[in-house]
């Protein structure tokens, strides 16, 4: 709707916000491959861009083991709520757990150093403890990590017209699995496919064959199949 009319600003996460990858993917077995489909999903859009710190080394959730971890006033507010409701404190702060704010505030994940290497001193609350295996330093050295995904993706961006000004087309809108839409240009067109599950999903969209693949985050890919949390984009056209 914004087509012609006005310039979009896309994020999926914020400061406000729980982990993109606990959130909107699967933050355990599929971590990389979902950190992977949700950046081409946002990357390939109509708009700009907006990567929340940590992002782009798919850094999730934190599993806080108290509510006195937290330092969010919304989830103690929240916490108490549930208490006075009668709801047990186990799943109260498992439910508080999934949306607190302070899941996108712990310290950026810069290695595996003491703090993560964010500061000397002790930080106003503390870094997720999975810092020492999720960790910019770490997916640096790692070509095939989801940083350098994110890099291949910018780079895209700067090198096609299309990513930028291609008209958007959403498709199959009432698919519950698979979020797919078009963008096209001139004699162009680029189709982007996205599963959002942990399962393989059917989909009769793509014919891989008639097109290029600019880039997906499965080097081999099934007919007419999604793989859990599968990416795909492909260009057709001259």
């Amino acid at each position: 709707e914004l087509q012609g009319k006005a310039w979009n600003s896309l994020f999926l996460g914020n400061h406000d916000q729980p982990r993109i990858v606990s959130r909107f993917g699967n933050d355990r077995k599929y971590r990389e491959k979902s950190a992977e489909m949700l950046a081409m999903l946002i990357m390939f859009q109509r708009g700009t861009p907006f990567i929340y710190q940590g992002d782009e080394i798919g850094m999730t959730n934190v599993d806080f083991k108290s509510i006195n971890e937290m330092r969010d006033l919304e989830a103690y507010n929240t916490y108490e709520r549930f208490m006075k409701l009668g709801i047990s404190k186990e799943r109260a702060l498992t439910m508080v757990n999934r949306k607190t704010r302070d899941n996108g505030r712990t310290p950026m994940q810069w290695n595996s150093k003491q703090n993560a290497g964010f500061s000397n001193a002790e930080p106003w609350i503390e870094a997720n403890p999975n810092y020492k295996e999720i960790n910019a330093e770490s997916q640096i050295s790692d070509k095939s990590s989801v940083f350098h995904y994110y890099k291949k993706l910018i780079q895209l961006r700067k090198e096609y017209d299309i990513i930028i000004d291609g008209h958007y087309n959403l498709l199959l809108p009432e698919d519950e699995r698979i979020f797919a839409y078009e963008r096209i240009l001139g004699g162009q067109k680029l189709l982007v496919i996205c599963n959002f599950t942990q399962e393989e999903a059917e989909c009769t969209l793509a014919n891989i064959n008639e097109g290029t693949v600019l880039i997906s985050n499965y080097e081999n890919h099934k007919p007419h199949m999604m793989q859990p949390y599968e990416a795909i984009a492909v260009l057709y056209g001259e």
